[in-house]
């Protein structure tokens, strides 16, 4: 994708061939930066932080902070310090415990001095892997969007809806549910896009606005609960959204919120699809609304909102009565009987046991390979 008409990806190693450049997520969308990464302990706190996120990204990480981790000690045990660390920064996403295991794999067999180099092969190769799963989770997806242009006679605009940020921005390059709306919107189909805000973070109005904007994909900003609005009024001709850990019967866990836009989905007949890369799927878990772990995040991210004065400064404030307590949940489950069909790299599918297994018939339930 591009940034001020420039190609670029989220994640990528430095040109002294050992540090690693990320875009500071957290100053989108009032500024660009980008920020040098030197240290696991760098990495984690990115991570946690958001200064980069979404599933995918959050692997590609990962993997980078194993590499500058080994670089200073490349034992079995810094290699185990380092896996422990970045394994705990994000307990919801999937992705990070499997592109640490990645990691572990290739890495353990070898000697310490032949640990490093192979690191950041790994990690570069984890990084173009991402990037081809999004590609074909594009090109499987276009033609839910040209279907529902066929459904409108090809008359008006295909409308839409997505919540929070699954676009590239979230990965290293194409995003997963934003995908096909950018071979969408490539292909000349007259494609508008509903932006979900996504408090408390508001990933969608900062992140997804901003990157539909530096493409030119017409789009516009909604508070979280006006989806519902939409869908009753023939607003919206489908939605689809990412996640960050799928079951192997197709419950999907994405940001809060998600279950909401389902359920409206569900009730106005709308579509309601899920674009995930298959790192994404955890094979050893069924029921995702008792099994995910749900992340809670500090309360402060729902007590205050930051934005831009008129003068460009850009401040924090506080938005409810001081003492009063917050509750922050990161994440929801959507069970599969809500969800329309799953969007994957290898292509669409029924959000069901066998929907998976015909897709990835090498995944045997419970072995988490």
């Amino acid at each position: 994708m591009k940034v001020h008409g420039q190609p670029m990806r989220t994640i990528w190693v430095e040109p002294d061939g050992w540090s690693v450049g990320i875009i500071d997520q957290t100053r989108l969308p009032h500024a660009f930066a980008t920020l040098r990464l030197t240290t696991l302990e760098e990495v984690a706190h990115a991570i946690r932080s958001m200064q980069l996120r979404g599933a995918p990204l959050i692997g590609a990480a990962a993997a980078y902070g194993v590499c500058l981790a080994l670089r200073g000690d490349a034992s079995n045990g810094a290699l185990e310090k380092a896996c422990t660390v970045l394994a705990a920064t994000r307990p919801t996403a999937i992705n990070l415990r499997w592109a640490l295991e990645e990691m572990r794999r290739t890495l353990q067999p070898l000697s310490a001095s032949e640990r490093v180099s192979a690191a950041y092969r790994r990690a570069a190769a984890l990084c173009d892997e991402d990037v081809a799963i999004n590609h074909g989770i594009g090109t499987h997806g276009l033609p839910l969007l040209q279907a529902a242009w066929e459904r409108k006679g090809k008359q008006g605009r295909i409308n839409v809806l997505t919540h929070c940020n699954a676009g590239w921005l979230a990965t290293v390059d194409w995003g997963t549910a934003l995908a096909p709306i950018y071979m969408a919107h490539d292909a000349g189909l007259p494609v508008h896009v509903w932006v979900d805000e996504t408090r408390p973070r508001n990933q969608g109005a900062s992140l997804t606005a901003w990157e539909l904007g530096q493409h030119g994909v017409p789009h516009t900003v909604i508070a979280d609960n006006v989806g519902g609005h939409l869908m009753q009024h023939g607003e919206v001709d489908l939605c689809i959204v990412g996640t960050d850990r799928t079951t192997a019967r197709g419950d999907v866990a994405n940001k809060i919120g998600t279950y909401l836009k389902a359920l409206a989905a569900k009730d106005n007949g709308v579509p309601f699809y899920v674009a995930l890369p298959s790192p994404t799927i955890d094979w050893t878990l069924d029921d995702g609304v008792r099994d995910i772990p749900i992340e809670q995040r500090d309360g402060a991210e729902l007590t205050d909102i930051s934005g831009r004065l008129p003068s460009g400064e850009i401040v924090t404030v506080r938005v409810t009565p001081p003492g009063s307590p917050a509750a922050n949940y990161g994440f929801d489950v959507t069970p599969a009987r809500l969800v329309t069909a799953l969007v994957t790299e290898r292509g669409v599918c029924a959000a069901s046991p066998e929907g998976l297994r015909s897709l990835f018939p090498e995944r045997l339930r419970g072995t988490g390979t």
